[in-house]
């Protein structure tokens, strides 16, 4: 249970204004087919409320949910907001000592699992968990099966009367080790209602939103919620497969969706992308990690200027955009920004004193606004090194030029210390000098141990079919660009590259893979 705030207003109430406004538009398209109307969403909501109370749920517990993408998931996220409790999401593609690491420091009264795609999973996870109670989307599972409660047109308590906040638990990406849990209170779902209200203002048409990403994720959710608050219509897929997804995009006259770089390469080099009337597209974002210039000039050719790069992260999923991007002659730099600050959000470039720097100077980059977490959950000494006079700390390099236009040079931790002189070389640049090749589909660099030079830089690629480009060309590329201190040593073609469950490169298990062949 969680403290009660006697001063709460409710986001999850004005959801269900909103949805009984847009009444019989078309709100969801399920992965299995099935199609839901706002009336009907509202229902679903009303409804796993009901069901979530007669198993003893009451306002302020605290709900730990395992599932892929089934539209349950977001009638029981809204449900259980509507009576103040806190939702705690685990990802179904984490390892399993992560899961339930997750689920012990989440604290949850309650476990609900889908027993449709996660069985052995969610079996699995509750027996860690003995004496949690187990409720479940879904027959044939632990607990009873919410999915299955007669539908109800009324609550069976007066949401006017609940006095917790509503909160949710999401994890991390976490690129280089143990994820955390990120803390959002309902500040940030009453931000997304806004983002809706200003959408819908702008005079853009209808959202027609697809989304592959699992609802276990704050961007996800971000990107749901979004599309429901401002009245679209949000098609859920149970991850990626390229040709559904091209058909959906095609067949149901997408106008929206996003997904992280790597899976936006292969589907640029996809022989069915060619195939595929892709005009309904207006706002194709690429976000989760830093895109390649060159491939983002191959798929304006190829899309149109309907790109949207977006720079996030769980504790801000939205920072800054890059919206209808094209290649500007003036500026072809900008083709490596992530655009100017999304929504209220304020960016700040500082220096390892705090101190702001002046334009075209690289800093650390910290922002404020509505979006941000409240912390991280059950790390109160984290948080206060993270969160600092309100400002987050993003643990991201990066610089703003004189027109307001953010770059993102690289992770902190991820920037490699090399030379006799002890040279920071940040990886994206290197990256982005490969990645131009044209027989390079994307490049990942990484620091490895030298015994004389601290570290020293490594490259993995992947190519096109039938590449002949050799990694002498590609040294020689960097260090025509750089000089050499910033080529790689060694350059090791590979066929893909592992990813983490939010799409990025999975540079922890690059060096995993390294280190295992030189021992």
């Amino acid at each position: 249970m969680t403290d009660p705030n006697t001063s709460v207003r409710n986001y999850a109430r004005r959801a269900l204004d909103l949805f009984a406004s847009y009444g019989d538009e078309e709100a969801l398209v399920a992965p299995d087919g099935r199609r839901f109307t706002y009336a009907e969403v509202r229902a679903g909501v009303v409804t796993m409320a009901s069901a979530l109370w007669a198993n003893g749920v009451r306002p302020g517990t605290a709900i730990g949910v395992l599932a892929r993408n089934p539209p349950e998931s977001l009638f029981l996220q809204l449900a259980a907001h509507l009576m103040g409790c806190r939702t705690a999401w685990i990802a179904n593609n984490a390892p399993p000592r992560f899961r339930a690491g997750f689920l012990a420091l989440s604290q949850v009264d309650v476990f609900v699992y889908d027993t449709q795609t996660v069985p052995a999973m969610g079996e699995g996870l509750a027996a860690t968990a003995p004496g949690v109670p187990v409720l479940c989307f879904g027959p044939d599972g632990l607990g009873p099966d919410l999915a299955a409660f007669p539908r109800a047109d009324e609550l069976p308590f007066d949401p006017a009367e609940v006095t917790f906040e509503p909160s949710s638990l999401f994890q991390t990406g976490g690129t280089t080790g143990s994820p955390k849990l990120v803390h959002h209170h309902q500040k940030f779902f009453f931000a997304l209602q806004d983002l809706a209200a200003a959408y819908i203002a702008s005079g853009e048409p209808r959202l027609r939103h697809l989304l592959i990403a699992g609802t276990w994720h704050v961007s996800a959710q971000t990107a749901a919620f979004m599309t429901l608050f401002a009245g679209g219509t949000l098609f859920l897929h149970d991850g990626l497969e390229y040709e559904p997804f091209l058909r959906t995009i095609e067949g149901e006259r997408i106008n929206s969706t996003l997904l992280s770089p790597g899976f936006f390469y292969e589907l640029l080099d996809h022989p069915l992308l060619a195939q595929t009337d892709t005009s309904s597209l207006r706002t194709f974002s690429v976000a989760g990690s830093a895109a390649a210039p060159a491939r983002l000039s191959q798929a304006i050719d190829k899309l149109g200027p309907v790109l949207r790069v977006v720079y996030g992260m769980s504790e801000s999923p939205f920072i800054a955009a890059l919206p209808d991007l094209n290649v500007d002659p003036a500026h072809p730099e900008r083709l490596a920004s992530c655009g100017v600050p999304y929504g209220d959000i304020r960016v700040e470039i500082r220096d390892a004193d705090g101190k702001v720097v002046e334009p075209g100077q690289v800093g650390e980059i910290w922002i404020a606004g509505s979006l941000l977490m409240a912390g991280y959950w059950g790390m109160p000494e984290l948080t206060a090194e993270t969160i600092v006079d309100g400002w987050l700390r993003t643990g991201d390099a990066g610089k703003v030029d004189e027109y307001g236009y953010l770059y993102v040079v690289d992770r902190y931790k991820d920037m490699i210390v090399t030379g006799l002189s002890s040279t920071n070389v940040f990886c994206r640049p290197v990256e982005d000098v490969m990645a131009a090749h044209p027989e390079v589909r994307a490049a990942a660099v990484i620091g490895v141990p030298h015994p004389d030079m601290g570290e020293s830089i490594y490259a993995y690629v992947v190519t096109t079919p039938g590449a002949t480009v050799t990694g002498a060309e590609l040294r020689a590329m960097v260090a025509a660009e750089f000089n050499d201190v910033w080529a790689p040593r060694e350059v090791e073609f590979i066929d893909e590259f592992p990813y983490t469950d939010s799409g990025k490169v999975d540079k922890r298990a690059l060096r995993d893979r390294y280190l295992a062949r030189v021992r």
